[in-house]
């Protein structure tokens, strides 16, 4: 019922004592009072992002968080490094588990029924096939078919760039595990040396990084030289930092690795760095050269677990990150997120650099999975200047890797509110459309999540159903999980397809 209907003329409740008067000795008891303090205090845990732990009235979803629909913010213009004030730590508790269980229902306003009609998540298998009219996936797929046939050579690496739903390894990590499920692990891929956000996050891979490294990044602040390395992020360290990347303590996946593939910038008056394999030292890396340029150093292990510590022993030390790989054949994916990345963002590197990087992966396949950012953007950045930079940037990241094909991910529905319900931002079917023309336009995949989630007004049906996040932008880790298996099983499908073309 009603308070309103309830209460009385002068607003005192029946049976009050007549008034607000006569309540106010009670307000003032000690019993009420502390009720009063819990209430705030789980209001205060509602609504910041940091107290997550104390939330009493919403259910968190598993895994990273991320920002809010209306805190997507544009990249930064200046110039310099950020210090990173907080320790990279091991989170197996933000790890995507290998079987979830059925997705937490939305309560509340956020369930508000769209008028539009909207699809909800369907079964693993993808409800949309990719687009690949000029038969892109097949290199790919022909890395694959010799993978599969336990061809020691073949080794498939995927270079999947995106924002910050990549970043978490939300979806590709589903993803990674599926496609060495069925074809080997040849590694887990690129990591960052520490956290470049707090959001930043892999599954089955340990790493821990000292606080201090300093960062400069493609989305601000930015380095002066443009050289970021393939993460889009260039760490400096000071004498003393330490950080270790390693295998999995526990679960099936990232359990073994055969070498360490560190990527860091030789320079003149480099300082030198101690890497130590399992706390054995294997090799004292001299940074220094008469040149500044992108250097990488291989260090080699057996076949299994192993940890990798890099202890900074000298200034002007200037590091990217670190590649697992195995001496076996299957699938190496390299989730490369930028949290508040657009697509042109990736053109913000020196173009020779991230030329030699995208290289140094000899990757058989380019990912480009955006839109969210530049759905904040709105109409403010017009269509035909979005399309115009999307093409330039995949068209000369193909170029650098010219054994590569490409795939594009079309951009997920977005909500907000309209007169208590969820409706699709307006941008976005405008983002969708200038996807699927450059994809085309380029001879790249596509692959239409928009349409597979049920297009207009389905992610208030996904919000409904637990699997899109309370931000209306970004997917739960149920969501997260099927993105991932619909894009593997549109994967094998495409797959399945080019075997039967080829002998």
């Amino acid at each position: 019922m009603d308070e309103r209907a309830r209460s009385g003329p002068d607003g005192s409740l029946p049976g009050d004592g007549g008034g607000p008067a006569a309540a106010l000795p009670a307000l003032w008891s000690k019993p009420v009072q502390a009720v009063l303090t819990l209430l705030l205090l789980a209001t205060l845990a509602e609504l910041s992002p940091r107290l997550d732990a104390l939330r009493v009235f919403t259910h968190r979803q598993p895994g990273p968080s991320h920002e809010s629909a209306g805190s997507l913010p544009p990249p930064s213009t200046s110039v310099g490094e950020a210090e990173l004030d907080r320790a990279t730590e091991n989170r197996p508790d933000l790890a995507q588990p290998v079987k979830l269980d059925a997705p937490v229902r939305a309560t509340g306003p956020i369930a508000v029924e769209t008028p539009e009609p909207a699809q909800v998540p369907a079964a693993d298998a993808s409800p949309v096939p990719i687009v690949d009219d000029a038969h892109s996936l097949d290199r790919l797929f022909a890395v694959l078919a010799r993978a599969e046939q336990k061809d020691p050579a073949a080794i498939a690496r995927i270079l999947f760039f995106g924002d910050s739903v990549v970043a978490s390894d939300f979806g590709t990590g589903t993803l990674r595990r599926l496609l060495e499920a069925r074809f080997g692990d040849a590694g887990h891929g690129f990591v960052l040396v520490a956290n470049a956000w707090p959001q930043y996050f892999h599954n089955d891979v340990y790493r821990l990084a000292d606080k201090g490294f300093r960062v400069s990044r493609i989305v601000g602040p930015r380095a002066p030289d443009g050289l970021y390395g393939l993460g889009g992020v260039s760490f400096t360290a000071s004498p003393g930092l330490r950080a270790r990347i390693g295998t999995a303590k526990t679960g099936d996946y990232g359990r073994a690795v055969s070498r360490f593939e560190l990527a860091y910038v030789a320079a003149p008056g480099g300082g030198s760095i101690e890497a130590r394999i399992d706390g054995a030292l294997v090799s004292t890396i001299d940074t220094a050269d008469v040149t500044t340029h992108q250097a990488f150093a291989e260090l080699r292990a057996a076949d299994g677990p192993h940890e990798l510590e890099l202890a900074i022993r000298g200034s002007n030390v200037r590091l990217f990150g670190v590649a697992l790989e195995r001496d076996s054949p299957g699938v190496v994916l390299d989730a490369i997120g930028v949290v508040g990345a657009r697509v042109r963002t990736l053109d913000e590197s020196n173009d020779a650099h991230f030329a030699e990087a995208l290289a140094w992966r000899h990757p058989s396949l380019l990912v480009f999975q955006f839109g969210a950012n530049e759905s904040g953007d709105g109409f403010a950045y017009p269509m035909p200047e979005y399309h115009r930079t999307m093409k330039q940037i995949i068209d000369k990241m193909a170029r650098a890797v010219p054994a590569a094909g490409c795939l594009v991910i079309g951009a997920m529905d977005r909500a907000r509110k309209e007169n208590d319900h969820l409706v699709t931002v307006p941008i976005i079917p405008h983002i969708v459309e200038e996807q699927r023309r450059v994809a085309a336009e380029l001879g790249c995949a596509f692959y239409p999540t928009y349409d597979a989630m049920g297009g207009k007004g389905s992610m208030a049906a996904w919000v409904r159903k637990g699997y899109g996040a309370g931000d209306f932008t970004h997917p739960t880790s149920w969501g997260a999980d099927k993105l991932g298996k619909w894009l593997y099983s549109a994967l094998m499908t495409s797959y399945e397809g080019y075997r039967k073309r080829t002998p």
